[in-house]
């Protein structure tokens, strides 16, 4: 059958023709021992040997959906081999006959599914259009069959096929792999998570998919895999690596990532979660970086409003004020995150502590570009609770003194800084009382809280009984001097940064002793009055 011989191949063909016509023959038991070669009779460069054997294809074909007992499994090998020819005729015979095989094989092809799987998740990118109908109504019927493991299905097998494809450069043939393994897990929950560590850095890697769906399907797993606590932190701790070792990662896909996850896994769950790790950091760069982000997705996601609506009740209620807990430790790593946290959970008082403790290393060109970004947000619909409390600026006084210092942060040229004036400017100034300015002119709010008999101000201006800096049982002396620790460290961090930078520099441009003689000797200006121009320049 493998003679390449034109008329050998035709005085073969003709041959079992004639047998398969004989009605005391039963053609199909021998089928396996030459269907691989009338397979390859389908890529012959003779037109009529091609015809021939395709036409002698069909007729088998057409015996077997007749017949009541066929040996699938042999005949199966050899279609998953052949779906993979790079003939395009003899890729769509092999996939019509799997597709058949599917349909009619049964309990047979139990042993063969992972092979069966592995053909068909290329065809479904195939160039050829036919070859891709095909080749996804085959995986569709496989799909559909529910086997247990206990009959000789693999899980194991399936779910190896499934990650090899996810390697895939076709984003169809991706994305149907990852369906496979949802419907594994859906299925046989228990024996894939026996593989997880086989295919848990597979599912990682594809987070960086250039697909959305893709990445959206990998989420939907790790969620479905994350159910269990156990599962729920490992996918957390790996997500945050990921991120630490892919700064791009973080960037093109941390939006989509966490709110995906936010949505499918309870979005105040899986911040907590993060500001656990987060909080014990010990990349400080990347944390800071990593917390600006969940901040951004915290003030303006959709998807978590009802986290927003939370940390709004932190004062008053005890599910608000753990969650602010929860995030104020690792929240510490960037001062603007501190202040949208405490703007949103009306901290308003603390805000104001929290601007007055920055000092001159904290305000840099990055602390402003995060400024900048908070005072935009502040003009969102996000933050419209907090303007209307403007109308009424002697009940939230420490409002309105925390926006003045986040004013005279600002340089007076950028656009924030006029954003922020404009806004200020409508501030109704006839409901201001006096003590209330006096109150809030203390340079650090803890310092000086007035006791009424043994009363408290709150953050909106109200008096209410309460002992030290306690409100709602948040200790916010001690939550500031822990920001202030954090930044310090922060502030350890980049000038340790800065000082090897100088000495790397140093080096490079140091000279050797003859260069520096041949200058011959050179007068010191460091005594001499500096120039008219040195002036200017250090004006």
């Amino acid at each position: 059958m493998n003679v390449l011989n034109p008329y050998v191949r035709q005085f073969l063909v003709g041959w079992i023709t004639v047998l398969d016509s004989v009605p005391d023959i039963d053609m199909l038991g021998f089928l396996p021992d030459f269907l691989d070669g009338l397979f390859n009779m389908l890529s012959d460069s003779s037109p009529e040997i091609r015809q021939q054997a395709d036409s002698a294809l069909s007729e088998f074909l057409q015996e077997i959906k007749n017949s009541p007992s066929v040996d699938y499994g042999r005949m199966a090998e050899i279609l998953v081999q052949r779906a993979a020819s790079p003939d395009e005729f003899t890729r769509l015979t092999a996939i019509t006959w799997i597709n058949e095989f599917v349909k009619l094989g049964g309990d047979q092809l139990v042993p063969y599914y992972a092979d069966i799987l592995g053909a068909i998740l290329p065809c479904i990118s195939d160039k050829e259009e036919k070859i891709r109908v095909v080749a996804r109504e085959t995986n569709e019927e496989l799909r559909s069959i529910k086997s247990d493991p206990a009959e000789t299905f693999d899980v194991g097998a399936i779910l190896y096929i499934a990650r090899r494809q996810l390697d895939s450069e076709w984003e169809a043939t991706r994305i149907e792999a990852l369906h496979w393994i949802s419907t594994l897990l859906d299925r046989h929950r228990a024996e894939v998570l026996c593989f997880l560590n086989d295919i848990f850095d597979t599912l990682l890697k594809a987070l960086s998919d250039s697909s959305d769906e893709v990445v959206l399907l990998v989420l939907d797993i790790h969620a479905c895999i994350a159910r269990d606590p156990q599962h729920f932190r490992q996918l957390i701790v790996f997500l945050v690596h990921n991120f630490r070792v892919d700064h791009s990662l973080l960037e093109r896909r941390g939006a989509l990532i966490i709110r995906r996850l936010c949505v499918l896994l309870d979005a105040e769950r899986v911040y907590r979660g993060l500001s656990t790790i987060l909080e014990g950091e010990a990349d400080l760069d990347f944390a800071c970086i990593m917390v600006q982000a969940l901040n951004l997705i915290l003030l303006t996601s959709s998807e978590l409003s009802v986290l927003r609506e939370l940390l709004k009740q932190s004062l008053v209620n005890a599910a608000g004020k753990d969650l602010f807990v929860s995030l104020y430790a690792s929240w510490c790593h960037s001062p603007m995150a501190i202040l949208s946290l405490c703007l949103l959970a009306q901290a308003y008082q603390h805000a104001s502590a929290v601007i007055q403790s920055l000092v001159e290393e904290d305000i840099n060109v990055k602390f402003l570009v995060q400024l900048d970004k908070l005072i935009r947000l502040l003009e969102t619909p996000i933050f419209a609770y907090l303007r209307l409390q403007l109308l009424e600026p002697g009940r939230y006084i420490w409002l309105l003194k925390a926006l003045y210092g986040l004013l005279m942060l600002l340089p007076q040229q950028s656009a924030a800084f006029k954003i922020l004036r404009t806004r200020l400017k409508t501030v109704p100034s006839h409901s201001f009382n006096g003590d209330q300015l006096k109150r809030a002119s203390s340079g650090n709010p803890y310092s000086q809280i007035l006791h009424y008999s043994g009363s408290q101000i709150t953050e909106d201006g109200n008096v209410r009984q309460d002992n030290g800096n306690l409100q709602n049982g948040i200790n916010f002396a001690s939550r500031l001097q822990q920001f202030v620790q954090m930044q310090r460290q922060h502030r350890m961090l980049e000038k340790s940064q800065e000082q090897s930078q100088a000495r790397s520099s140093s080096t490079l441009s140091k000279e050797g002793p003859e260069a520096e003689e041949s200058r011959g000797p050179q007068t010191s200006d460091s005594n001499l009055p500096p120039s008219r121009s040195s002036r200017r320049g250090l004006g």
